[in-house]
């Protein structure tokens, strides 16, 4: 029996029930919400844009970390002036969908916070559980930073919790290695 005629067996709700559901996409934070969150006590953030040269992809993989983009596009969170930490926006795919996050981190580069601005696939949510992310908090570019190891996984979420954790450790170990040569005062 042809495809069209099995359709029309079907009942208008049947049809409605087999129709494929998109992905939920759900945006949480801005990145302006998301930097006051983390660093409450700035008065003031300064955009980077910090292209990638041939010395800092060198140092990325002997550190054991791609980069994903010839820049990293950072904000310097100031008090009076003092840098006072460092926020970075980033995109990693889930499974299927991109999830969009915030990583804060300490001028001594130990993670301070990170946030899930928004979340487009349609299971693994719970990634944005405090629980979950509190696990990155004072991880630094010598922590393992890998699911498994130092950062537990959620059941149904696996690819997220990789990829977004794969993403930590990247800005971590280039946010380490641009304050090391001086490059982010």
């Amino acid at each position: 029996m042809p495809a069209a005629m099995r359709l029309a067996l079907y009942s208008p709700a049947a049809l409605v029930a087999l129709a494929p559901t998109g992905a939920l996409a759900v945006d949480y934070l801005s990145a302006e919400q998301a930097q006051k969150l983390m660093f409450p006590q700035a008065d003031a953030f300064e955009p980077r844009d910090i292209p990638l040269d041939a010395a800092l992809s060198q140092q990325l993989a002997a550190a054991g970390v791609r980069p994903v983009a010839p820049r990293m596009q950072l904000r310097l969170a100031r008090q009076g002036g003092a840098v006072i930490g460092f926020m970075v926006v980033d995109e990693v795919i889930g499974k299927f969908e991109r999830i969009t996050y915030a990583v804060g981190v300490e001028p001594d580069g130990r993670v301070r916070q990170v946030e899930v601005l928004s979340y487009r696939e349609s299971h693994g949510h719970e990634i944005r559980l405090p629980a979950w992310r509190r696990q990155f908090v004072g991880k630094t570019a010598a922590s393992p930073l890998q699911v498994g190891d130092d950062i537990s996984n959620i059941s149904g979420a696996t690819l997220s919790c990789t990829h977004v954790t794969e993403g930590v450790r990247r800005i971590v170990v280039w946010l380490d290695l641009l304050r090391r040569g001086g490059r982010l005062s």
